[in-house]
């Protein structure tokens, strides 16, 4: 089944190809036999015309001189023979009629040695009578000419017939009548022709037939691996590829790289996707295994009075990162289905810089973090959603904690342009390679766990913060000098 499938898409293509290679073969075929054909009927008149405008002329120049009248018997031989050789040399029949349209000179009045017949009728030609649409034509001194009758029903076969005219003066005198059959010459003449089609047909259409086989194998291959990735895809297998090598780029290149590209994208969906759910995970069980412990601690005495309130902290610290966590994930999902409202309202966000530092305190001062820039910060209003905002600088403010060192410091930065207000929040340490520092605003994506500090979070602090900014019509970038620091500078509307 598989392999009728894989097949059909090159059965089609390649007998639709063929098909209208053999129709353009019968088209042509068909119109050279026309054009040849018509060419055939022409010469054929034009040489019987030129013959019987021969006979004419001879005949004409015999009725005007003396010698018909010396030598009447004489005159009919020499015409009769006339008649006889060009009938002969041109497998035509040549006759002479009066003006009436009976025939008065033929080929066959003449016997074998040159004799005339001694009746002086011919057997073959004396119940011809030429037709009186013939005659009238001719009396105009116009040669009169079709390429298919039957003389008035005397041929048996269709007939080339060709009749000039006799004139003494504005007379006429009588005509010279040429009949040949148009089978006896085309016949053989189409044989020849079509014979000659059929073999160089043939051969062509062998060539045709491989080139077509070959060139649509090629031209289906790249669709079949494209069909077998598909499939692997869709089993969760993103390593295949689509690898063409043409000389000139088509569309089906460009289809292969935009294939490859998906390709790329669905794995790193898919690394960030597992990733991800390791994460959650992890963060989720963490915290809960925490919290279980140290209430079950608390509860059966374990953890002694005096240490319950710092161990509630802890519980306390570990269910807000829980709830930043739930918090995250549902922000995310409202953003992606496009349900999240921005409710704008007027507020101060360099105040919002200097609150947020303080719910950092404590830690901040473990580490022993030096705080620069707050002494230069002025007010600096903007016209967004508070609480988003606020989310945006708390998540900015908490990697920076999270990832200065011991002794290290952050140094905070707020102020306006004519459009926008611009903060930065700048952190010494280890800094972000140049190829992450690229991604580490998308979805999941958690930098080189190698060289952080803290490696808890699920990778969507900074994927937020970058959809809320856009959210709002502003900007985020972020810049690292490894082993200095990194920044993070946002823009947003004034208003």
């Amino acid at each position: 089944m598989k392999k009728q499938r894989r097949s059909g898409l090159f059965r089609k293509y390649f007998f639709i190809t063929m098909a209208i290679i053999l129709i353009a073969y019968l088209f042509a075929g068909a119109s050279l036999m026309l054009m040849v054909s018509g060419v055939w009927l022409n010469e054929r008149l034009e040489m019987l015309d030129e013959n019987a405008t021969n006979i004419r002329d001879s005949t004409e120049e015999l009725l005007k001189s003396s010698y018909l009248e010396g030598n009447s018997r004489g005159s009919v031989i020499m015409i009769c023979n006339n008649l006889l050789q060009i009938s002969g040399a041109t497998d035509a029949d040549y006759f002479i009629v009066n003006e009436l349209g009976q025939p008065v000179y033929c080929k066959d009045l003449i016997r074998p040695g040159g004799m005339i017949d001694s009746r002086g009728e011919c057997l073959v030609h004396s119940h011809y009578q030429i037709p009186d649409t013939i005659i009238e034509s001719l009396k105009s001194g116009e040669t009169y000419s079709s390429s298919g009758g039957d003389l008035g029903g005397h041929l048996v076969n269709q007939s080339f017939i060709v009749a000039v005219p006799i004139m003494a003066g504005d007379t006429l005198r009588g005509a010279v009548v040429a009949t040949k059959p148009i089978a006896t010459g085309l016949v053989p003449y189409v044989s020849t022709i079509l014979t000659m089609f059929f073999i160089s047909f043939l051969a062509s259409f062998i060539i045709a037939f491989v080139l077509v086989y070959i060139s649509t194998a090629r031209m289906v291959r790249p669709l079949r691996q494209m069909s077998l990735a598909a499939k692997q895809y869709a089993l969760g297998d993103f390593s295949n590829r689509i690898n063409i090598r043409s000389r000139t780029r088509t569309e089906i290149d460009e289809l292969a790289d935009s294939f490859n590209s998906m390709a790329n994208d669905l794995s790193d969906l898919e690394m960030s996707r597992r990733s991800f759910v390791s994460n959650v995970s992890h963060e989720l069980k963490t915290p809960m295994t925490s919290i279980s412990g140290f209430i079950d601690g608390i509860l059966d005495g374990t953890i002694p009075d005096s240490e319950r309130d710092k161990y509630l902290g802890i519980v306390s610290d570990e269910v807000k990162r829980l709830s930043r966590l739930v918090t995250g994930m549902l922000n995310m999902s409202k953003i992606e289905a496009g349900k999240i409202d921005i409710k704008p309202v007027k507020f101060d966000i360099s105040e919002m810089l200097f609150n947020t530092l303080l719910t950092f305190e404590q830690k901040i001062d473990g580490k022993n973090i030096e705080i620069k820039g707050l002494e230069d910060i002025g007010k600096n209003e903007i016209y967004a959603d508070k609480d988003m905002i606020n989310q945006v600088v708390y998540n900015l403010i908490d990697n920076a904690v999270k990832f200065t060192p011991e002794g290290g410091y952050i140094e905070i930065n707020s102020k306006r342009d004519a459009e926008k207000a611009i903060v930065k929040i700048r952190n010494s340490g280890a800094g972000i390679e140049p190829d992450e520092i690229e991604r580490i605003f998308e979805r999941f994506y958690k930098i080189d766990k190698s060289r952080s500090y803290d490696v808890k979070g699920a990778g969507l602090g900074l994927y937020l913060c970058k959809t809320i900014v856009e959210l709002h019509g502003g900007d985020i970038i972020a810049r690292s000098e490894l082993n200095e620091y990194t920044e993070f500078i946002f823009r947003l509307p004034l208003i």
